[in-house]
């Protein structure tokens, strides 16, 4: 069994001037849920073992923020195929992890998380920002994920852990 762990970028700021929607960054709301996503996953054992984020500059500051405030140690490899993916395309970047990676962490946007989340489980799923969703999926090799199934492991909302002390 894999799991993909499916984090939505935090906040971006719409007021940074950003020349494109893609340049966009986190807002300082953002940064924190980040910071408290990657903590709480750290605190809980889940942390992935391979990060795969969309280039978008407010997907890579989200997975490097939660990687260093959960202090994660894995690669982080940034792609362009996970930026206005669809479901279908998020899993195809799956498909090219090797398989020792156990649990694979996509970072990317809405409103294909949500999608990808339904076209696993069945589960329609709220995925707002720095939300995380993690999906067991019944497949020993990456390969098969484009055509997997799974189940619902979990779902957390950076909102309901930001009083925590993390």
């Amino acid at each position: 069994m894999k799991r993909l762990m499916i984090l939505r970028h935090g906040k971006s700021d719409w007021n940074a001037g950003a020349a494109s929607d893609h340049a966009r960054p986190l807002s300082r709301r953002g940064t924190g849920a980040a910071m408290t996503m990657g903590k709480l996953l750290s605190r809980l054992g889940e942390t992935p073992d391979l990060i795969v984020t969309s280039s978008a500059v407010r997907a890579r500051e989200t997975a490097l923020l939660a990687a260093d405030a959960g202090e994660w140690g894995c690669e982080t490899i940034e792609v362009d195929d996970l930026y206005g993916t669809s479901a279908g395309g998020a899993l195809r970047v799956a498909s090219r992890t090797p398989d020792e990676v156990d649990r694979l962490m996509l970072v990317g946007h809405q409103p294909t998380w949500g999608y990808l989340v339904r076209a696993l489980t069945g589960a329609a799923v709220e995925m707002k920002t720095a939300t995380v969703a993690a999906v067991d999926l019944r497949m020993a090799s990456w390969r098969g994920a484009p055509e997997a199934a799974g189940t619902l492991a979990y779902l957390l909302q950076p909102r309901l852990f930001s009083d925590w002390d993390l």
